[in-house]
């Protein structure tokens, strides 16, 4: 790492701390400059605003996590239940954790803040894409029906997030969800997923019967 790549991930990193701990208001960049040591002008040539280096904060965890989370899309694109049920559970550890919780608390608690909201979306749109590419890739090969993938992928993770973590956000439920949880929340949104994005049935091999709706896609 370089000194300069040292720099910002340090500013980063007390940045992070200070903002969890004392808000967005409550946190100066005379603050975080104090705790990184140097000058504000040096702060300023990495983060160009406050806001800009709040929503950095905010994201990093999430894009150091995500990076990882993604392999699981690359692992198996023969099997896109398996993929997006191990993708699924893997995001919904990560999110509806104490720490992430408080995180998106406060991106939502300040979004209305310069552009902090738009920036934060930017972002998430970027990893989107990701998300996106594999969708595609399994609706060009038969595997989903074809649609907009960016639309699929917003699709996808708002039936992961509203079953654990709305719930979580609101203080509606506070005790952290364990990995059995998850993986059960994972496994019912990627069957309404699945369902949704369905590639049409053959005519010729369409079932019939009260019950041919269960036998037109393997079970999630």
């Amino acid at each position: 790492m370089s000194k300069s790549d040292s720099k910002r991930q340090a500013i980063l990193e007390n940045a992070y701390r200070l903002f969890r701990a004392q808000g967005f208001d409550g946190t100066s960049m005379a603050d975080i400059t104090s705790q990184v040591g140097g000058s504000k002008a040096t702060l300023y040539s990495h983060f160009p605003s406050k806001e800009e280096l709040f929503v950095e904060c905010m994201m990093s965890a999430l894009q150091n996590y995500m990076s990882d989370t993604l392999k699981h899309l690359d692992a198996s694109r023969s099997d896109p239940q398996a993929a997006l049920r191990n993708f699924g559970t893997s995001v919904l550890n990560f999110i509806c954790s104490p720490e992430q919780v408080e995180v998106r608390r406060l991106m939502i608690a300040e979004a209305a803040r310069s552009g902090t909201g738009k920036l934060f979306f930017d972002k998430i749109t970027a990893l989107r894409a990701r998300i996106s590419s594999f969708l595609a890739a399994c609706m060009a090969s038969g595997l989903l029906r074809r649609d907009d993938p960016d639309l699929a992928a917003d699709h996808l993770g708002a039936l992961l997030e509203a079953e654990v973590l709305e719930p979580l956000l609101l203080h509606v439920r506070e005790a952290t969800p364990d990995e059995k949880e998850t993986a059960l929340a994972a496994r019912r949104a990627v069957a309404a997923f699945l369902r949704a994005y369905a590639p049409a049935a053959h005519p010729a091999t369409v079932p019939t019967g009260p019950h041919a709706h269960l036998r037109r896609l393997p079970p999630a």
